[in-house]
């Protein structure tokens, strides 16, 4: 990362006073705990403050409404990275058992590990469950950022991590049945969101080529019936890149010509979509370099990594030019499309609630702890209040048991063994800030990252362990930004913009969600939430190596930094059109998920697909009275994988 300008940072308002914490990974403000120091080597903010526990720790704040860096930061990393470098166990001293017995303890709050707890209450009415997760707050990636103030009269909410519950119709039959549970209707959340008010306002969509791609800045709008002619010569690239692109969009030859459909699919199986502009189309580089970022929002990585066949499967009017001479039409999706293009291949549009898929994660929760939420229902859950201290009493039969990080799992006897019936219970340790703490279960589920598993459950078999690690997720920033108004926006006839090669690849105003009892912003004189999205993986390194790369980078990238991408970018977008970012931003919040994306299997990085052996079938071996969740299992995006691969966990513990 480039250095920060001083006068740059005062223009951009990096010296007024709003709600913000600055800390470098692992640096903080705040000293926490000595004992977190002494284990971790790192001191977590708060001290390690959970919600409660067996001996009745000090109540964290409302995480939603927290601002600076959120997600995966230095609390919720500071002791997986310890057990990751050798660190923890150095310095852990002996195990102090809390005296708790549950018939289910679950590793992960997020999505898969909150569906995990319910389904087996669903199963046993009964039984005792607690959740443990290193986080501060429920929903893992499903995250929620909340800001208050500015003359409105409630919150404004938006989502921190997973915005979108894409289209239910397209969804796993167990996803399905959840949401039948649960009560919420598809019809109705899709009317939740208006699709006609920005455009009725103008508000387009853009490219910004920027400064990092072609040398300084220039903002192409999206007219509504304007042609490629018109909007492509505005671009800042070659005149023969012009001529390519043109082409690309309105008349490419059949670039495969004598292959059959077959052939066809396979040759795109092979190639990036960067390698197919550059190796089969022979188009100018300024062309490539237009469509890099085109899969970096949605997919976490650049078109140097992402798949031709996958591009050509999800190619629309703005994206993915160039395949429309090749006669595969959009009868049916190729057998090497990606799970995720093959099941969005025919589906709707994608509905949400306004703080993303965390609403779902709160309706869960509310209706297995009482107290929890002041409504559980699909109309109710974004204006409903809600109490964290209630998440971990003795007297619940479900505790959630917030940053409390797992550090181990161990089957009460040896699976392997001659005698499988004597491994009839597990216990399982973690660290609850001070010291390390263990609980028994009569069942446990591992709904975390899978790379992680192998530091939890070193007795797996070594192919299993294998198969975990190999699970790399992408890493993604989500920033959330109070502005004061939106009028540049509308000057600016803009409502979401792509970005060729800055940090942060997309801008956008939040889409206008409204709930009962919520309303989203309608005027552009109102206070709104602006969402940048960042991919940090080094994509011309492949989707995994890429993934490793841009984490560790991220690691090392100060909040102040981040900070200072968000303010600047959108200067660079909006200040032709009075912006000021020292008064008009009120809020940031950064939410950092170094191990964001659930790692799908895809061409043209894995050569086995779509035939199998998949490495996510060994991964998932349940061992003793150990099963495994999250959506790494699957491996599948969207909140209906990670579901689907809490109710497989559920039934193998079942049997």
């Amino acid at each position: 990362m480039g250095d920060i300008d001083p006068r740059r940072a005062r223009d951009l308002g990096m010296d007024r006073l709003i709600s913000r914490r600055d800390f470098f990974d692992g640096v903080a403000v705040t000293a926490g705990a000595a004992a977190v120091g002494a284990v971790t080597g790192i001191p977590l903010l708060r001290g390690g403050h959970g919600g409660g526990g067996p001996e009745g720790r000090a109540e964290i704040p409302y995480p939603p409404a927290l601002t600076g860096l959120r997600g995966d930061d230095p609390d919720a990393l500071s002791v997986p990275h310890a057990l990751r470098d050798g660190r923890f166990w150095k310095h852990a001293g002996a195990p102090h058992p809390t005296g708790e017995a549950y018939d289910l303890v679950v590793v992960g709050g997020g999505v898969s590990g909150v569906a995990a707890a319910h389904e087996w209450l669903r199963r046993d009415p009964g039984a005792r469950v607690l959740i443990l997760d290193n986080h501060d707050e429920i929903g893992g990636h499903a995250r929620r950022n909340e800001f208050r103030g500015g003359g409105r009269p409630g919150p404004l909410i938006g989502p921190g991590g997973s915005p979108s519950l894409g289209s239910p119709e397209a969804w796993t039959p167990e996803g399905k049945e959840l949401l039948a549970l649960l009560g919420v209707e598809p019809d109705t959340l899709a009317g939740y969101t208006d699709r006609t008010l920005y455009p009725g306002l103008g508000l387009r969509r853009g490219v910004m080529c920027d400064k990092e791609t072609f040398g300084h800045d220039r903002l192409v709008r999206f007219e509504a019936g304007v042609q490629a002619e018109e909007w492509v010569s505005r671009l800042p690239i070659d005149e023969r890149a012009r001529q390519d692109l043109v082409m690309l969009y309105t008349d490419p030859p059949d670039w495969l010509a004598g292959l059959s459909r077959e052939e066809k699919e396979g040759r795109l199986a092979e190639l990036t979509y960067s390698a197919f502009l550059l190796e089969v189309c022979g188009v100018h580089p300024d062309v490539e370099r237009f469509c890099r970022t085109m899969p970096s929002a949605r997919w976490g990585y650049g078109a140097d990594s992402f798949g031709a066949i996958d591009a050509w499967g999800t190619a629309r009017h703005w994206d993915y030019p160039g395949f429309q001479g090749l006669g595969l039409g959009r009868g049916k999706p190729s057998r090497f499309n990606s799970p995720t293009v093959r099941k969005e291949w025919d589906a709707g549009a994608p509905v949400r609630f306004p703080e993303g898929n965390q609403a779902l994660v709160r309706m869960l929760v509310g209706r297995m702890i009482p107290g929890f939420a002041g409504s559980t229902s699909a109309d109710g859950v974004t204006a409903a209040s809600y109490d964290y201290g209630r998440l971990d009493r003795p007297g619940n039969r479900v505790r959630f048991r917030l940053s409390s990080p797992v550090v181990s799992v161990r089957n009460d006897g040896d699976p392997r063994g001659a005698d499988p019936e004597a491994a009839s219970t597990a216990t399982v340790g973690y660290f609850d800030g001070y010291r390390l703490r263990t609980v028994s279960a009569g069942a446990v589920v591992l709904a975390c990252w899978h790379t992680v598993i192998p530091y939890l459950v070193p007795e797996l078999p070594e192919d299993q362990l294998r198969a975990l690690r190999a699970a790399v997720k992408t890493p993604v920033l989500h920033a959330t930004v109070r502005l004061r108004d939106w009028r540049a926006w509308h000057a600016a006839g803009l409502r979401a913009v792509r970005w060729t090669g800055a940090y942060w690849c997309q801008t956008e105003l939040g889409r206008p969600v409204s709930t009962p009892g919520y309303q989203s912003p309608r005027d552009p004189s109102e206070p709104i939430l602006a969402h940048l999205v960042a991919a940090p993986c080094r994509s011309e390194l492949g989707p995994v190596r890429g993934a490793a790369a841009g984490r560790q980078a991220l690691l090392k990238t100060s909040y102040e930094h981040l900070e200072y991408t968000v303010r600047d970018q959108l200067t660079r977008l909006l200040e032709p059109h009075g912006f000021d970012p020292a008064a008009d931003i009120e809020a940031v919040t950064v939410n950092r998920w170094g191990h964001g994306y659930a790692p799908e299997y895809r061409r043209p990085w894995h050569d086995f697909y779509p035939d199998g052996p998949f490495p996510a079938e060994a991964a998932r071996r349940p061992f003793g009275r150990i099963a495994i969740a999250n959506a790494d299992a699957v491996p599948g995006a969207g909140f209906d994988a990670a579901v689907t691969a809490a109710h497989r966990a559920v039934r193998e513990l079942s049997r």
